[in-house]
């Protein structure tokens, strides 16, 4: 096994940034943010973009591969919530997984093998476990719009009593090229709200945002 990399300034930087989304957490934000309790998370379509190999780091920290001077290229964005149950209740220890493409268009090699620049500082790909209230949390880049779609980033939660949840984070009021896209985003924002957020600017990090997605699970099947 490799040994873990010294922490250098970057790093210091990142995880007193993640820390601070915490406090953010059980603080006036959290109740400014909190979601009733009610239906599950509407699901999405997996894609055929889930990494087929996982990085070699895959923390919560989509912006800064470990070991790195450079981060990714795009503006920090940081994700808050919560993963309850259709009660309420906290899931704790739900396994969270995200994955998205990077500020060229491009998701993690081989699921992504199109031609074209990317950004090999970018992750692509991160997970996080729930704590005890059932929160989470990660800082990655805005997500930006391809290929006709709205700009997303892809969800999975696991947790041994829920049944797996797919689902997508969209970005309102994002059109991603003034055609088809656009009446395709305009549908889904009616058809899906708690899927679309907003962005705020973040105080944690100098120049970047952050945005709040609350996740409901299903009982397990």
């Amino acid at each position: 096994m490799k040994a873990p990399m010294p922490a250098d300034d970057t790093d210091v930087v990142r995880r007193q940034a993640l820390r601070a989304g915490t406090a953010l957490l059980a603080g006036p934000l959290a109740s400014r943010w909190a979601r009733a309790a009610g239906s599950p998370t509407p699901e999405q379509a997996l894609g055929p973009f889930y990494p087929r190999v996982l990085p070699a780091d895959r923390d919560n920290d989509l912006a800064q591969i470990r070991g790195r001077a450079q981060r990714a290229q795009g503006t920090v964005l940081f994700v808050d919530g919560r993963v309850t149950d259709g009660g309420g209740a906290a899931v704790a220890d739900a396994l969270v997984e995200i994955w998205q493409c990077d500020v060229h268009g491009k998701y993690l090699r081989p699921a992504d093998d199109s031609p074209g620049p990317r950004d090999e500082n970018f992750q692509g790909y991160g997970q996080a476990r729930t704590d005890a209230s059932g929160a989470y949390r990660f800082r990655t880049i805005r997500p930006v719009p391809y290929a006709g779609r709205p700009p997303h980033i892809h969800f999975q939660v696991t947790h041994p009593r829920h049944r797996r949840l797919v689902t997508q984070l969209y970005v309102q009021d994002a059109r991603s090229d003034g055609g088809a896209g656009d009446a395709a985003s305009r549908w889904g924002e009616r058809t899906w709200p708690s899927l679309w957020v907003t962005f705020a600017p973040a105080a944690r990090e100098a120049g970047a945002l952050e945005s709040r997605f609350d996740i409901v699970l299903a009982a397990g099947a």
